[in-house]
């Protein structure tokens, strides 16, 4: 079992909390939340309030991974501005406190959802929180980063072949055994990069169903969280990846929906999906979709192999990263289908 992260130094946390967060009064207790194989986040209470603290994880971590300030910066930017997010507190840059790097954002009590089959949802109810999930994502890619204070929170252009370039490196740095699908994909992405069409947006870069909090009892979405992956780049890299759960397998790391009767479900169709995004932001469909989801399969077997390499060296962030970890190959081998030209 990997370990889970030390503890919080609850004492050194609140004496930092005293001077930096107005208001706050302690004692204080800090409650590790399940999930989150990046950045282990924890719910603070407080006779003051409940607050949220994320963190690095402890430990040696790859070049430019785990970047908690670029979260902090873009909850600031975004908060108020149409897109539901968490309210951002306080950001502390000094090792010393709790031994890592971590910011403190508001509390929202809601409903997180661990399988985009939405169990917990009537069936008849899935389809609206669905349009709702796409409705915030179009919400997402119309912010004017320029006006939200994010004109440099990316490179401009060319969003795919850096980002293939990026997720090669930090695969190769993560890696712990050879996989011919992956191997595969690190050829055939490269060759199959579609020309840079100018489009460029707030992405999100880990848009799915968890990582957004819904309202207790409504079809509406009061935060998108976990903005690690965030950047300024191509809005149908987002939208690929959310729709990556209708393709992936079911299984209990990464429940997906493949070979599931959706319509019995109530779960709209790509089709419906990509259609739904479309009218909300005059986008449609593009011709290298399936580069789009090999991209996205990709990038997501990177990220697996990325926590099994944690995993292996004790520091990653969730008891359940060893089994996240071994996805990397079964996702690899569902990009490497995308490479055959069946939609």
């Amino acid at each position: 079992m990997v370990p889970d992260p030390p503890a919080l130094d609850t004492d050194r946390l609140a004496a930092w909390m005293t001077q930096h967060v107005p208001g706050f009064r302690g004692p204080l207790s800090a409650t590790k939340f399940k999930g989150g194989q990046s950045n282990p986040t924890y719910r603070l209470d407080a006779p003051s309030g409940t607050l949220v603290l994320r963190r690095k994880p402890a430990g040696e971590l790859l070049a430019s991974a785990h970047a908690v300030d670029r979260e902090f910066r873009v909850l600031q930017a975004l908060h108020g501005r149409g897109v539901p997010v968490a309210e951002p507190v306080a950001l502390c840059a000094d090792d010393s406190v709790i031994g890592s790097m971590f910011y403190l954002m508001g509390f929202v009590e809601g409903r997180i959802f661990w399988d985009p089959a939405l169990p917990e949802v009537a069936v008849g109810a899935r389809a609206a929180y669905y349009a709702e999930v796409v409705r915030v994502l179009a919400a997402v890619h119309a912010v004017d980063p320029a006006a939200a204070g994010l004109a440099d929170y990316g490179k401009p252009g060319s969003y795919f072949s850096r980002q293939i370039a990026r997720w090669t490196a930090q695969y190769r740095a993560a890696e712990t055994m050879r996989i011919d699908a992956m191997e595969h994909l690190l050829a055939w992405l490269p060759a199959h990069c579609p020309p840079d069409d100018g489009c460029s947006a707030l992405v999100h870069g880990d848009f799915r169903i968890d990582n957004l909090i819904f309202h207790p009892t409504e079809p509406r979405v009061l935060a998108v969280v976990d903005w690690e992956l965030s950047t300024l780049g191509h809005p149908l890299a987002d939208l690929a990846y959310f729709c990556m759960a209708l393709r992936l397998p079911r299984n209990p790391a990464i429940p997906g929906l493949a070979g599931m009767d959706r319509d019995a479900l109530g779960i709209p169709s790509e089709e419906a999906l990509l259609a739904r995004y479309a009218e909300a932001t005059g986008r449609s469909r593009v011709p290298d979709w399936n580069f789009c989801l090999a991209f996205n399969f990709f990038r997501l077997a990177a990220i697996a192999q990325g926590v099994l390499k944690r995993a292996e060296q004790g520091n990653a962030s969730s008891e359940q990263a060893q089994s996240v970890g071994r996805m990397a190959r079964l996702v690899a081998e569902a990009g490497a289908a995308m490479t055959t030209g069946t939609p």
